[in-house]
């Protein structure tokens, strides 16, 4: 199972999202900060990585909120999810896509995996922990549990 992070980094009521350019299955979408953990590496070690490597962010707090697993066929994923509001630095290009600053309530108007709504909302309307299972048929979310 491949195992990976992502955190949503908040400020005034806005996430900082990358519009994916590179050419993989999440071209032309919409996600929140992250990538796969490495091999010898803690969570918390990948996360930071991540973050500074596609932000040129330090974070200087975090929260985990939920454990996402991602189903499609015999591919299974286990992501970290995370959220921010307290980091350090300044914003640097990525050559993963376009970083942008997105009004959270405008979220659902951008092209993102149906899941990643279902879970975002859960981070609005609740500060408690959570595990959610999504499985996909291709890009279409068949099921969530």
């Amino acid at each position: 199972m491949i195992e990976t992070v992502l955190v949503y980094i908040e400020k005034n009521q806005q996430y900082l999202l990358i519009h994916k350019q590179k050419k993989d299955m999440n071209q032309g979408k919409y996600l929140g900060i992250g990538g796969k953990i490495e091999p010898n590496e803690t969570i918390e070690q990948a996360l930071l990585r991540e973050t500074y490597e596609e932000t040129g962010l330090t974070l200087l707090a975090y929260k985990h909120r939920a454990n996402i697993f991602f189903h499609s066929g015999d591919y299974t994923e286990k992501m970290y999810l995370y959220t921010s509001n307290s980091f350090k630095g300044s914003i640097q290009p990525s050559d993963e896509g376009n970083l942008v600053w997105v009004p959270i309530e405008q979220i659902k108007n951008l092209p993102m995996w149906a899941g990643d709504y279902l879970f975002l909302d859960k981070l609005q309307t609740s500060d408690a922990w959570f595990e959610m299972h999504l499985v996909y048929q291709g890009e279409t979310l068949i099921h969530h549990y």
